[in-house]
């Protein structure tokens, strides 16, 4: 084999190692551009669903930087650790939201994002996702309804608890025609999930170490 074309062959090798080093460069940069992208998009759009059950205007923290992670709970309903989202104003409590799950639902879980106020009041209630029939329990959407902004303002005593109810119960929600199962289902979760606020407030605007410091994992927990 002449020296030459030995040459040739090193030159091809090093000159398709080198595009193959810049292809791998460019895919990878291009994902990291992506990447940072969508996680931009993340954040923007789950602000701005907070944003709808907590004004904008009414906290000078950020939002999406101050949360906690706590345990899984059976008033939450969910099935993993939840995020709270602590909304301060001048380093005062204002508010949280947190998600909650409605298992009882007529299809299935019902996903939902509530804030409540410092004081215990709601500030806003939202469906993130279900699986109900639409034309009928879809009414959950506020996109299709005002139904689910009637839970702003209320509270454990605003109504008194046996009229957290739909009122084909003897409550004073309104049930939907045809689908009275999931109304009733989310009344039932936001009406836990504020029994667990009044339960654990103090604890929801702290940070995370002193969250943890105050609320060890139990021994089942620590188990697992």
């Amino acid at each position: 084999m002449s020296s030459n074309l030995i040459r040739n062959m090193l030159i091809s090798a090093g000159l398709l190692g080198f595009f193959g080093a810049l292809g791998t460069s460019m895919v990878l940069g291009i994902h990291q551009v992506t990447k940072e992208k969508i996680d931009a998009n993340i954040k923007a759009s789950l602000l701005k669903s907070l944003n709808t059950i907590i004004p904008a205007d009414s906290y000078n923290n950020d939002l999406l930087q101050s949360t906690i992670q706590v345990p899984v709970d059976s008033q939450l309903g969910n099935k993993v650790a939840t995020t709270i989202y602590q909304a301060k104003r001048d380093d005062k409590p204002v508010a949280v939201a947190f998600d909650i799950t409605a298992p009882d639902g007529y299809s299935g879980d019902i996903n939902i994002l509530i804030a409540i106020r410092a004081n215990g009041d709601i500030s806003g209630v939202r469906v993130i996702s279900h699986k109900e029939t639409p034309g009928l329990g879809d009414k959950i959407e506020a996109a299709r309804s005002d139904w689910i902004t009637k839970f702003s303002g209320k509270s454990l005593k605003n109504p008194e608890e046996k009229q957290w109810k739909v009122k084909k119960d003897g409550g004073i929600f309104d049930q939907f025609t045809g689908a009275t199962i999931t109304p009733r289902a989310i009344v039932k979760a936001v009406h836990k999930a504020l029994f667990y606020y009044q339960d654990n407030r103090k604890l929801m605007f702290l940070g995370q170490k002193e969250y943890d410091m105050l609320n060890p994992p139990t021994l089942v927990q620590q188990e697992n």
